[in-house]
């Protein structure tokens, strides 16, 4: 396989950031030139563990989700009876949780639940952030952060899925249907928050807002907290839980929301940028590639000229000998600087 430039790019940097062992490097890129140019080849011949077989969440993201979406049903379920409370569906759903007072007690509480589980999750996301910067370790594009390649990954996908391409455009950790998914997400449960606040806390928000808008506040919150609520639910049922669970090839479920593990298949498919980055961080995961290309008869044919043309792993080389070239250039002045200093004691 040629490496693309997207492909150099980032192993360009994930080697420099976490300093593989050269040997390491050297292994990577004989797999690399073995794999074929035809993705398709490759993630419809390995084999997956429906579980999981690569890491992908911390158990941190996995428990965030756990609550989010647990809250976010038990909260749709709720609330939208108390709004329909004279609906004839839901008077009897009242009536078993003790009357549309209790429901109020049990969806407000469920409520602070999702506030502090939406705290906690920025609380990781910052922190964790923060922490990759001070090791030189933060790669934007493995990031949730939106960038001009998600939008040509889209085309390029589209062109895909229209016939127009022979395989799907390489995404990174984080493709565009997932930023999509996520930051509707996240327009969705700001906008539930400030709204059912504006239900709560309605003196604070008369202080703070002028007096000419206040009451046109409180009218906009009370239309957009029940409606946005049936909006997000359709969303949820009809393209989260298909894309991630019920389309063909995670159907009749996708278990990395558990195991916080994707399957191999999956990895290499729509994520094969990050599949490189196991590549070069995993040496089983070479080890069963180089296998299992040989094994299937898949090792790509123009493989030594594909090696000769991934410069990026020679660049790599000879960048790991000018860092320890230099660091033996600091030990020997810090030697000479000592032995001076001795001298003139």
């Amino acid at each position: 396989m040629k490496l693309s430039k997207d492909a150099t790019a980032v192993l360009s940097k994930f080697l420099r950031q976490y300093k593989v062992p050269v040997e390491d490097v050297n292994d990577l890129e004989e797999v690399v030139a073995m794999m074929p140019d035809d993705r398709k080849e490759i993630y419809k011949n390995v084999q997956s563990n429906p579980v999981g077989d690569l890491f992908r969440y911390s158990i941190h993201i996995r428990i965030q989700h756990l609550l989010t979406f647990t809250t976010f049903l038990l909260l749709a379920f709720t609330g939208l009876p108390i709004h329909y409370n004279d609906a004839f569906w839901a008077v009897p759903f009242n009536s078993v949780l003790g009357g549309v007072e209790v429901t109020r007690v049990i969806h407000r509480t469920l409520a602070t639940v999702m506030v502090l589980s939406m705290v906690y999750h920025l609380m990781t996301i910052i922190g964790g952030t923060l922490q990759k910067m001070a090791a030189g370790k933060f790669d934007v594009r493995r990031s949730i952060l939106p960038l001009l390649k998600d939008a040509s990954d889209f085309m390029a996908d589209m062109s895909y899925f229209a016939g127009g391409r022979e395989n799907r455009p390489e995404m990174d950790k984080f493709m565009y249907k997932q930023k999509i998914h996520y930051f509707a997400a996240a327009f969705g449960n700001t906008v539930m928050v400030v709204s059912g606040s504006s239900f709560l806390f309605p003196e604070f928000w008369n202080s703070v807002l002028p007096a000419a808008y206040a009451s046109h506040f409180q009218e906009m919150m009370r239309l957009s907290h029940p409606h946005e609520a049936l909006l997000a639910l359709l969303v949820i049922a009809f393209w989260h839980w298909y894309n991630v669970h019920l389309a063909p090839g995670r159907f009749p479920m996708q278990w990395t929301f558990l195991t916080g593990k994707l399957t191999r298949e999956h990895q290499i498919e729509e994520h094969f940028l990050e599949y490189l980055r196991d590549l070069a961080s995993l040496p089983q995961e070479r080890q069963y590639l180089r296998e299992n290309l040989v094994n299937k008869g898949l090792v790509s044919s123009t493989r030594d000229m594909d090696a000769r043309q991934n410069i990026v792993f020679e660049e790599y080389r000879r960048w790991v000998a000018d860092q320890a070239a230099r660091e033996a250039e600091l030990a020997e002045g810090e030697g000479v600087g000592e032995l001076v200093e001795d001298s003139q004691t």
